[in-house]
């Protein structure tokens, strides 16, 4: 299990973190003491770092430098601030990515499964996932119903396998695309598309139309009636 620690002053948003990152199984540990963050990180010593900017006594930058001291473990920067800048800076001093607020919670969580992915270099733990009827055999590129089966591209597998990790709830597209991003597969929005279509017609090959769902100005699903 993971742990990741977060240091955000506010309180809405830190809950919102904790509960989306624990969904994952994750072991996420929010800083309450804004005046000695590392006091945290050293008991806690997490493997992953969510890191506000704007913090009581010392900003993010700050302890990003202190944490950099002692290790190299991702940084995340979390963020209300906007400027060019604030971005290079954030990087400069050892800052992995950076989340602008407002933020949606599955942009978090792709961009925190990149960087651990990355970082410690380990494989999906979940070669065989289903929704209904339908199985998806990771390590085979291939979806089943019973007999029946067709073969996955290897972006239709990321999409595939990112929808059914959230099966009954719909993914925006931003999230699949970054969980494409994260295996170097640069797409943009039209070919999303297209590969949803294709999708689509894959699923009805073997009995299941409907199978993904649409939601204007959300994203996709499965397993939503």
């Amino acid at each position: 299990m993971f742990k990741l620690m977060i240091v955000e002053d506010d309180c809405i948003i830190q809950q919102a973190l904790q509960t989306e990152l624990e969904k994952w199984d994750y072991h996420v540990h929010c800083v309450t003491s804004f005046h000695d963050v590392m006091a945290d990180f050293l008991e806690f010593e997490p493997q992953l770092v969510l890191l506000d900017v704007n913090l009581p006594a010392f900003n993010g930058y700050h302890w990003c430098q202190e944490i950099r001291k002692l290790s190299q473990i991702p940084i995340i920067f979390v963020t209300s601030r906007d400027e060019t800048m604030d971005l290079v800076m954030a990087i400069q001093l050892g800052g992995d990515d950076y989340i602008q607020k407002p933020f949606q919670l599955s942009i978090v969580t792709a961009k925190v499964q990149a960087l651990l992915r990355r970082t410690y270099d380990f494989n999906e733990p979940l070669q065989f996932m289903s929704v209904g009827q339908v199985v998806l055999r990771a390590n085979e590129s291939r979806l089943t119903v019973g007999e029946e089966a067709v073969d996955l591209t290897r972006n239709e597998l990321r999409i595939i396998e990112i929808l059914f990790q959230h099966k009954g709830t719909f993914v925006t597209r931003e999230a699949i695309m970054m969980h494409l991003w994260e295996d170097e597969s640069f797409i943009d929005d039209n070919t999303l598309a297209v590969n949803i279509t294709r999708l689509r017609k894959k699923f009805t090959e073997i009995g299941q139309t409907n199978m993904i769902k649409t939601k204007k100005g959300v994203g996709y699903g499965v397993g939503i009636d």
